[in-house]
Order: C-alpha cells, then sequence, then structure tokens
C-alpha cells in the first residue's frame, strides 16, 4: 500500500506569512514612539520643530546620542578671535537725562573697549529712578568676537515671579504673561535645564513638584517678589516666606568669584559631560552686592567664559540658567513708554521679542514694575523643613 503524500506550505507562501507577521511586529515596535512624537509635535507652546525634536529624542531615551551630537558640533566651531559684528551689538543709547536712585556698578574691561562695552544703558522708569539697566562684555580674551548681554534689574523697584511651563516643568498657575501684569512689565527670561537635567527641583505657590536637593543652586523668590541665589541648605531654605524655588546645577560664582572646576565639571555638577567645553548660547542669573538682580547672556560662550562674564558684571552669588539657542531669551519692556515693543537684550537671541506672551513649553521669569501692584507672587504658605 502507498503511503500518504505530506502536505507542505509552499515555500512563497510561507515568506509571505512571515513577511506578514515582521510587518505587524513593526509596526507594534513603532506604534508607541510615532504617537510619542505626534504627541510631542503637537504640545501645546511655540516651540520649533527642531526644538520639539529634541525634546522628544530626550524624552525617549536618546538624550546621550544627542549629547554627543552637541558635543561634537559646538565643540568644532569656535567664535572668530576678531572684532564683534556690528549686528552683534545693542543699538547705541539715545542720550538721556541720568535718573535718580540707585545704579549699577561699574564695570572693569578685562580686555579691549568697543565702542559701549561696559556703559549702562537706561531701561524701564519707574517715576524719577530707573528700574533696568542693561549693556553688553567681551569676556573671552581668546575670541574676541564673543559678546555676553548683561541686564540688572532694581529689586526695589520690580517684583520677580517663576511661571511653570505647558511642559517641563507643569505646575501651578498660567503658562504665559498674564494680560493683566502686561502693562507693568520690564522683563522675561528663560529658566533652567530640564528638570531631569537639572540635578534640582522646584518649589511654587505651596506645591513642590520636584523634591529640592541640597548643595543645588537656587533662584529663591519670597512673598516681596524679591529673587536671592543661593546654595540650598547652605545659604537659604524653605520658609513661609517663600514662594518660589528654582534650582539648577551648582553655583558657578561664589561670593564674587568663579567657583573651581568649572572646566572639569566633575561629577556633572553643571550637566552632561563636556558640554562645558561647548561654544554656545549660555544664560545666568545672578545678584550684586546690593542684592540687585543681574541676567548674562551671550553666544559662543563656555561655561568658564559665561562665568566669568558674571563675575566681571559685579554678580556675588550666581547660577547658570539654560543653554542653546532656542533657550536663551531676555526681553525689556518699558511700560513708562506705552505703545514700545519689546527688546532684545542682544539681537542675536533667537526667536520673536514676545515668546512669553504666548503660552510657551518652558518655565521662566518674569519682572514688574511695583508701582504698578499688577504683579500676583502667591501668599506665604505654611511650609516648614529644608
Amino acid at each position: 500500500m502507498a503511503a500518504a503524500p505530506i502536505l507542505t506550505t509552499p515555500a512563497p507562501r510561507r515568506r509571505r506569512h512571515r513577511g506578514r507577521i515582521a510587518l505587524v511586529l513593526l509596526a507594534v515596535v513603532l506604534a508607541y514612539p510615532a504617537g510619542s512624537y505626534v504627541r510631542a509635535l503637537a504640545y501645546p507652546g511655540n516651540a520649533s520643530f527642531a526644538v520639539r525634536t529634541v525634546d522628544w529624542l530626550r524624552d525617549i531615551g536618546l538624550g546621550g546620542v544627542v549629547n554627543a551630537a552637541e558635543n561634537w558640533w559646538y565643540t568644532r566651531h569656535p567664535p572668530a578671535n576678531a572684532a564683534p559684528a556690528p549686528s552683534d551689538l545693542p543699538a547705541p543709547a539715545a542720550s538721556r537725562t541720568p535718573a535718580a536712585g540707585p545704579r549699577p556698578a561699574p564695570i572693569r574691561h578685562r580686555f579691549g573697549a568697543p565702542a559701549g562695552e561696559g556703559v549702562w544703558v537706561a531701561g524701564a522708569r519707574s517715576g524719577d529712578r530707573t528700574a533696568e539697566y542693561t549693556t553688553f562684555l567681551q569676556p573671552d580674551p581668546r575670541h574676541a568676537s564673543v559678546v555676553a548681554g548683561v541686564a540688572w534689574l532694581d529689586q526695589g523697584l520690580v517684583r520677580t515671579r517663576l511661571f511653570a511651563g505647558t511642559k517641563d516643568f507643569r505646575g501651578p498657575g498660567p503658562n504665559v504673561v498674564p494680560a493683566t501684569l502686561r502693562s507693568s512689565l520690564v522683563a522675561v527670561f528663560n529658566s533652567g535645564f530640564k528638570l531631569k537635567d537639572s540635578n534640582g527641583g522646584v518649589y511654587l505657590d505651596g506645591t513642590t513638584v520636584a523634591p529640592l536637593r541640597p548643595g543645588r543652586a537656587s533662584a529663591v523668590v519670597d512673598d516681596t517678589g524679591r529673587v536671592s541665589i543661593a546654595q540650598w541648605g547652605r545659604d537659604a531654605s524653605l520658609t513661609d516666606h517663600v514662594v518660589a524655588v528654582r534650582q539648577n546645577l551648582d553655583l558657578v560664582v561664589d561670593h564674587g568669584s568663579t567657583v573651581p572646576d568649572l572646566g572639569r565639571n566633575p561629577a556633572g555638577a553643571w550637566g552632561s559631560a563636556s558640554n562645558q567645553y561647548q561654544y554656545t548660547w549660555r544664560s545666568g542669573l545672578g545678584t550684586d552686592r546690593a542684592g540687585d538682580l543681574i541676567y548674562v547672556a551671550g553666544n559662543g560662550l563656555t561655561l568658564d567664559t559665561l562665568a566669568a562674564a558674571m563675575a566681571q558684571a559685579g554678580i556675588q552669588q550666581g547660577m547658570e540658567l539654560d543653554i542653546h539657542s532656542p533657550m536663551v531669551t531676555f526681553d525689556s519692556y518699558r511700560p513708562d513708554l506705552p505703545g514700545r515693543g519689546p527688546t532684545k537684550l542682544l539681537p542675536g537671541i533667537p526667536g520673536a521679542a514676545d515668546r512669553y506672551l504666548q503660552p510657551d513649553q518652558r518655565d521662566f521669569f518674569a519682572t514688574a514694575l511695583r508701582s504698578f501692584g499688577s504683579l500676583p507672587v502667591g501668599a506665604p504658605r505654611g511650609v516648614a523643613g529644608t
């Protein structure tokens, strides 16, 4: 008796079957990142396509790849050792009668002296006193084209508030400068790294958004709207009069001097390995001897030259804020001159000069004239501890 034939699936059919399975598995594998990328592109806020894409890559665990790419690019494109381009400098100030009241301390030139360097230009006024002065510096003797903008804010005339972003960090309150604040607005500027990269925490209006960490550089806002820059646990703690704390990395200026080891960045005290060598946009915030607020930012800065510019500008206690071009923003307003539009601290700062008048994905600070009385800084919270 003949044996029954063995039925087999033709090879082409088996290959098609396996191909369909592979496509289904690939679709499943790609479904999550594709969906998260779509959500990243559609997230509320005015971030660009490029910024959203980089943030998404970091969010899905590719931060190391992004850091490596940034280190490769920004360390291989040093600034020129030549005079700054006129387009990189603020417009010359129109002559005006000097205002009464406190003024920032004179700045000593470290080298060179382009027209206008270190000359304080008066900005917004409150009555017969000036609330904001601005100038620029050349902080890098090896790269003379590098310019750092400096803004000085009289904390006796302005109040400051920290605002959450729509994405990072998310917290209580609006994600945009409120309409009620705009008539008294003096300046708005960027905050620090994303929380996952900042090595620190955030406290805002009674809510601990992320745990505050001892030793971290901290911008501390009290219930009068004054900002101090502190090493958390050494210089400041969470009292009933604190309404906001934004931590970011370690101090870069302490007691008027740049801190040691900025060039080595041991244990990632100032962000990812080797980012300190990047020639890129950087920003920093500090206070001077009188306790007034000073913001510094510029392109082509390493961590060393940012800190040097901050100390040169008169900062006694200072911290780095955010870095890279889409993240650095300082816009000045003139509530004393109705109808005058905002201006950037430096012409080359990317983005619109009214960035924070629309909801933003990242947190930021805003300062307004005290005399207008329209900047709510929150009521004191009964919170103890450090």
